[in-house]
């Protein structure tokens, strides 16, 4: 009997003795098994020996909470719906430390991965060191022996430090015309290939910020972030051990600020879920598909439909979760809320396949078996 099936035959007995079955419902305060609301922002999840492991952002209440005063947090559930609160995996070093993970830093969209060959658990994230703002892009890594951690911070740097993108154009290689220069992250004043960021930033390495991790069926890891002033998307192999950068990586997408990318695969095919770049404010979300992870990437448009959908639903996403001995797929997103940061909500919506592409619909209530 496939797995789905026990769980919803295990509900019905539930429901037939009084117990109600669970369910999500996008926006509203989700809570963890200790009644305590759930903490993990810009998270994503974990499938690791039957359970799933979900690490997000720690977020405090207030605007400091938009600065990472905690750390990641880590939750466990068997069924996408109960979740055990399993603590800080990384925690903030203290202030004063001079730890470029210090309290007060920016730690955001943390994902984990296990290497299989290693037995280690890997996470990345995208980090910018205190009081610098959104200039530094840099990615941190951090590992444990298990899952839940705790984790150590290992460094932070900038991906693939002088090597250029395997899709390099023959102006990548020349002068750049924006030595020294610094944009707003959401617009440039001509194409990133005319101004030639591949070639400003080679030497220390590319700009990485929003990010995901993809574990591929080969065991091969790649690190997917926006780039070049958040202006095009980077595909970077990690090494075999997931700790860091092959130097092999390509870029996508010039020019079209992509940011919040969530890949997965199906039936052979790569799919890419990713939004524009409207800082906290909800935008239309876009879609692509390919048959290899380098391309060539093909867009498809806004996957989501309906009322709500040139908003993502008031969302943006951060993963798509595949469900584990299933063919189901769930959109994960946030709802920011800079105002009050720990106070932002999840959206967690069913994702359907259709033709070469795929949709999110939205659904006031729903379960992953139905």
């Amino acid at each position: 009997m496939r797995t789905s099936t026990l769980i919803t035959a295990l509900w019905l007995i539930l429901a037939a003795a009084g117990c109600s079955r669970p369910e999500f419902r996008p926006g509203a305060v989700w809570t963890d098994t200790d009644g305590a609301v759930i903490n993990a922002h810009g998270g994503g999840i974990l499938y690791d020996e039957g359970r799933y492991y979900w690490f997000g952002e720690h977020k405090t209440a207030g605007e400091a909470g938009n600065l990472a005063q905690v750390g990641v947090h880590c939750y466990s559930s068997e069924n996408l719906y109960d979740w055990r609160d399993e603590g800080i995996a990384l925690a903030v070093a203290p202030e004063g430390s001079g730890s470029p993970i210090e309290k007060g830093c920016i730690l955001e969209r943390p994902k984990v991965i296990r290497n299989a060959r290693t037995g280690k658990y890997v996470m990345w994230f995208h980090l910018e060191p205190k009081g610098a703002g959104y200039t530094g892009a840099l990615s941190g890594v951090a590992v444990s022996d298990r899952a839940t951690g705790p984790y150590t911070f290992l460094r932070a740097g900038r991906p693939d430090a002088g090597v250029y993108p395997v899709n390099a154009l023959p102006q990548h290689f020349g002068k750049s015309r924006a030595a020294g220069m610094r944009f707003d992250g959401g617009s440039l004043p001509e194409h990133p290939d005319s101004l030639n960021l591949v070639g400003r930033d080679a030497a220390q390495g590319q700009m990485a910020r929003d990010m995901t991790l993809f574990v591929d069926d080969d065991g091969r890891a790649y690190h997917i972030y926006s780039s070049e002033e958040n202006s095009t998307l980077h595909i970077s192999e990690l090494t075999d051990d997931y700790l860091a950068h092959s130097g092999r990586y390509a870029r996508f997408f010039a020019g079209r600020f992509m940011e919040a990318p969530a890949l997965f695969k199906r039936g052979g095919r790569y799919y890419l879920m990713m939004s524009g770049c409207t800082g906290w404010a909800p935008n239309a979300a876009r879609s692509a598909v390919a048959e290899s992870i380098w391309g060539p990437w093909r867009e498809l448009g806004n996957p989501c439909e309906g009322p709500g959908a040139e908003t993502t639903y008031d969302s943006q996403s951060t993963f798509v979760v595949p469900v584990a001995g299933t063919d189901r797929f769930i959109y994960m997103g946030d709802r920011w809320n800079p105002a009050d940061a720990a106070d932002g909500r999840y959206v967690w919506l069913p994702v359907r396949f259709e033709g070469d592409g795929f949709r999110v619909e939205w659904c006031d209530r729903w379960r992953w078996e139905e």
